[in-house]
């Protein structure tokens, strides 16, 4: 059935991408090579993984045996965010799904569209009626499905502030089992030695301004040696208009608008906040201002402070914060120096230096020489510290949707 799912998605991949951008502004061409793909791919991914996890046969002794089984939670909430709407959407429903539980999609009140359509191709896939049901609505939804005695688990995505409050909801209710993928303030180590400056810059450019900086792995903080941050800057300063803001219906639209009026206000009060705590150095304005849409240049600052806003918090938005350092421990600490664990990325020709790095950084994925390189399912994703419990994807992702069971039996 999933794998019937899977099919129609990529049946109506064109109008699915086409909702997604119409809910929220990202580039049509985003939508339609990354979002909508990757949505019908986990589909697919845990309809293969189904038999790829199951029991334990154990021998307790001459007279017991033992056996380990894996039953559903039983109703699974799934409380979506606006940047990713359907892929999110999709990581939450596979992997619950796949392990038998029913499935309640909440998704943003600023982004429904793709997961009413995304119900309506699952019921034509034949899924049974009351397995998956969307519930549109807005926080105060969420918050009735986190308290709700009747649900087994809620997974969410979204800010850390809001994941305190699900937590809290579900531990004053039923205790049910509770998944967060929160926010994050990635940084991006490049060392004296990387291999490629340019692809590092285009890399560097890429992981903050794609999707316009609203992803919770956006590598907002750029952490470079002294010795090569003059370079490096340099290049990142020429890519950026690259990323100039466009209408998201063109296709060669690489930076769409900002969810909404909200979020462009939220942005340009951390970039009011960096010109007073550090040098701008590219952007810091609305752009297309005659569209009427909720455009922001890509923007960059110089920020030596470890304590400026711009540098510990998430802004969700096209900015990024360059800080030098002069020794790989400095930069760690500068890594580690925040509430959020993600990820995180390192550039170094040492491949001993590569993985003594990626061990110390708290961060629940580390890139090398790369950012983002890869939606394989393979990987879990979710984050350490403030960043969230769990894991969305892989193995993992179908276990945690599921209930352990021991039964002993006596033999004789």
């Amino acid at each position: 059935m999933l794998l019937r799912w899977a099919a129609l998605i990529r049946e109506h991949a064109n109008d699915l991408a086409l909702l997604e951008t119409l809910d929220t502004g990202k580039p049509i061409a985003d939508t339609t090579a990354v979002d909508i793909p990757s949505t019908a791919y986990c589909a697919e991914w845990f309809a293969e993984a189904i038999d790829k996890t199951g029991g334990e046969v154990v021998p307790a002794d001459a007279h017991l045996v033992g056996l380990v089984t894996r039953e559903p939670l039983g109703v699974v909430a799934a409380v979506v965010p606006w940047n990713f709407p359907a892929m999110i959407a999709m990581w939450k429903c596979a992997p619950a799904l796949a392990a038998g539980n029913s499935v309640v999609l909440k998704p943003s009140e600023k982004s429904p569209l793709s997961a009413l359509r995304l119900a309506a191709l699952a019921a034509q896939a034949g899924l049974p009626a009351g397995v998956l049901n969307v519930l549109p609505g807005f926080g105060d939804a969420g918050e009735a499905l986190a308290r709700h005695p009747e649900v087994d688990c809620i997974a969410f995505t979204g800010s850390t502030a809001v994941g305190h409050k699900v937590a809290r909801c579900a531990a004053d209710s039923n205790l049910k089992r509770v998944w967060l993928e929160l926010g994050g303030k990635s940084p991006q180590i490049v060392l004296p030695d990387c291999p490629d400056l340019d692809r590092a810059a285009r890399t560097v450019a890429h992981a903050v301004f794609y999707n316009t900086g609203q992803m919770c792995t956006a590598g907002s903080r750029l952490l470079v040696h002294r010795a090569i941050r003059d370079a490096l800057v340099a290049r990142v300063l020429e890519i950026a208009p690259e990323y100039a803001p466009g209408d998201p219906l063109s296709p060669g639209t690489r930076m769409g608008s900002l969810i909404d009026a909200a979020q462009v206000e939220r942005v340009l009060g951390y970039v009011d906040a960096g010109r007073n705590e550090a040098t701008l150095l590219a952007g810091g304005k609305r752009a297309r201002t005659a569209s009427g849409g909720q455009y922001v240049e890509p923007t960059v600052f110089d920020c030596p402070r470890a304590d400026a806003r711009i540098v510990r918090e998430e802004i969700f938005g096209p900015v990024l914060a360059v800080t030098a350092f002069d020794d790989l421990d400095t930069a760690v600490a500068l890594a580690n120096d925040t509430r959020y664990g993600l990820a995180a990325s390192v550039w170094t020709a040492n491949l001993t230096a590569a993985h003594e790095t990626a061990r110390r950084l708290r961060a629940g994925t580390v890139w090398v020489n790369g950012y983002e390189e890869t939606d394989d399912m393979n990987f879990p994703f979710g984050g350490f510290k403030e960043s969230g419990n769990g894991r969305d994807n892989s193995l993992h992702a179908l276990e945690k949707y599921t209930e352990l069971k021991s039964t002993i039996i006596r033999l004789r």
